[in-house]
């Protein structure tokens, strides 16, 4: 059986294997990367920013800048459609630590396409190369960008899209493998993905509804150099050390409650020394149904979590779905 999952090199930088953390919205800050490196991804890539807001350094886009030394390898992924703006934010990425620089031009969000960012630079082929030719003359490191086989279905323009991109310096490209109208939703086009494995020599990454070792391997079998995972990673960071075991012909790993509510109490401890306790409970209160689940009273569970203040009330709750103390499967007394 041949191994899937080996290293990868993006331009010189050298990653322990090709499986990848996507990013995403309000998901993957820097608690939740560090969570995914722990869980074996090779390389993590940090949720979008605005490259107008680093240009005229907003605040709350300067906070996402910058990279703590267990954080490696990571690449901070920039939006825009205006070359000095994205010049900028391509120069604060390699000032802040990133290790790569990711364009967007696949995001279908309207409010990004209206601005003519994202999966909107599809559509321009001259503005798409200009903007990505600045941004790899301005950095050293290396610049990648992601974009869609498509923009509606049936439509397959990634293959020339990634010859632009090869032209013009990127290290790689990451495709997600559904037409932009599609969002996050219906089957992955795998003879567009391999279109476009097979019109460059730079790495190919393939991305787009990643969960199980099957999807990895269709991915890998269109002559993708590696596979980027996004949801399916949320409440589960251990898929990428699951997936590369299952990749090289080893056992398939499921991992219990206990390891999930263990893998979930790090990344709560992560999010209280970033964002204070209580901010860093709240913020996990949008993903906490993925990692709290499988075990009688996990329901109860999810309800109870959101009403806590503090992380020794979170380990009571932990504690207390692992020996099943709840009578009727409801919460204990105080929660």
């Amino acid at each position: 059986m041949t191994p899937f999952a080996r290293p990868l090199s993006v331009g010189g930088v050298k990653l322990s294997n090709n499986l990848s953390l996507a990013p995403m919205a309000g998901i993957t800050d820097s608690p939740f990367r560090r969570v995914c490196l722990r869980g074996g991804a090779g390389l993590v890539c940090a949720e979008m920013v605005s490259a107008r807001g680093v240009l005229h350094e907003n605040a709350r886009t300067q906070a996402m800048l910058g990279f703590p030394p267990d954080e490696h390898p990571v690449s901070l992924q920039i939006f825009g459609c205006d070359a000095e703006a994205l010049v900028s934010a391509a120069r604060a990425a390699q000032e802040s630590g990133a290790d790569i620089v990711d364009i967007n031009a696949g995001c279908p969000v309207k409010k990004i396409v209206k601005a003519g960012c994202g999966s909107a630079l599809m559509r321009d082929e001259r503005l798409f190369a200009a903007l990505l030719a600045a941004a790899v003359r301005s950095v050293s490191i290396p610049v990648t960008i992601k974009f869609r086989t498509g923009l509606r279905a049936g439509e397959r323009i990634g293959a020339r899209l990634a010859r632009i991109a090869e032209e013009n310096g990127a290290s790689a490209v990451t495709v997600h493998a559904r037409p932009a109208a599609a969002f996050h939703a219906g089957p992955v086009d795998l003879e567009g993905l391999a279109a476009v494995c097979a019109a460059v020599k730079i790495p190919v990454i393939g991305n787009g509804g990643v969960r199980t070792c099957a999807h990895a391997r269709a991915m890998f079998g269109c002559g993708c150099a590696g596979v980027m995972i996004g949801r399916g990673a949320v409440g589960n960071p251990f898929i990428f050390r699951s997936l590369a075991a299952e990749l090289e012909g080893g056992p398939v790993f499921e991992p219990s409650a206990a390891e999930r509510l263990a893998g979930f109490c790090e990344l709560l401890e992560l999010n209280a020394a970033r964002y204070g306790e209580r901010a860093g409970l709240v913020r996990a209160r949008k993903v906490a149904g993925y990692w709290i689940r499988g075990f009688d009273g996990a329901a109860a569970a999810r309800g109870a979590f959101v009403r806590l203040e503090s992380m020794s009330e979170a380990a009571r709750l932990f504690s207390s779905c692992l020996t099943g103390a709840w009578p009727d499967k409801q919460p204990p007394p105080g929660f």
